[in-house]
């Protein structure tokens, strides 16, 4: 097998969880690239899944049979100082950012465990390493820290089975979450880091199918940080 060919997902069925718009439409639009079968579950598009709740994750896992690839990439994000949380902003946050990986990794992970091999990635976030400035976010901080830590205590537990679970981390991408050109965020979201700029979602896309491809294949509970070197500083 060539160094190219470890990329390839053919014959591979891959979910992505939200992938109707901005960095998990670029991902599935990669997926499909390296062949794989790709099947978008979210709440509006795809095949109709609430992450939040676990039996509508189990009808989702039941409605599309074996998967051989989930990415966990559906989440939400609110700008607020932590004193002006309101519970249930807290609340939403952290059921699709956190329960909603747990759920559906717990229930594609018991499928992959039983057929003896998968691979799971989570969208997770530099979010989770660092303080974001200029805006509050501490939500979101908290709840991709905890997706970063699931990573590794999933990894962990499920390597003997052949389940492979790591986690992508990007810095600013233009989508509807980041409003990368407010000239309220600019400065020190995208002209202060070293590359000086934002990533297009479909730059993330190469990274989700290294990760989800046998091209990572001695490569479990890590965090794959892709920031233009935000991070550095």
């Amino acid at each position: 097998m060539s160094v190219l060919d470890t990329f390839r997902l053919d014959g591979k069925v891959a979910v992505v969880t939200g992938g109707g718009s901005g960095i998990g439409a670029a991902v599935a639009t990669a997926l499909t690239e390296a062949g794989a079968e790709v099947v978008i579950a979210s709440r509006s598009q795809g095949v109709i899944t609430d992450v939040t709740d676990i039996d509508s994750v189990r009808a989702m896992v039941a409605e599309i049979g074996p998967i051989d690839v989930l990415v966990n990439n559906a989440g939400v994000c609110f700008h607020r100082p932590a004193l002006e949380v309101p519970d249930e902003e807290w609340r939403a946050v952290w059921d699709v950012n956190v329960d909603g990986v747990w759920n559906c990794s717990r229930v594609v992970g018991e499928q992959m465990i039983a057929r003896g091999g998968g691979a799971i990635v989570n969208i997770g976030s530099i979010s989770a390493q660092i303080v974001n400035r200029p805006q509050w976010q501490p939500a979101y901080n908290a709840s991709k820290a905890a997706v970063h830590q699931l990573t590794k205590s999933l990894a962990a537990e499920w390597a003997p089975h052949g389940v492979r679970v790591n986690a992508l981390a990007p810095g600013y991408v233009k989508t509807e979450m980041a409003p990368v050109d407010d000239p309220r965020f600019k400065p020190l979201w995208i002209d202060d880091p070293p590359m000086g700029r934002y990533a297009l979602p479909e730059e993330m896309g190469p990274s989700v199918v290294f990760l989800a491809s046998d091209a990572s294949s001695f490569m479990t509970g890590s965090v794959l940080v892709v920031d233009g070197g935000y991070t550095l500083w």
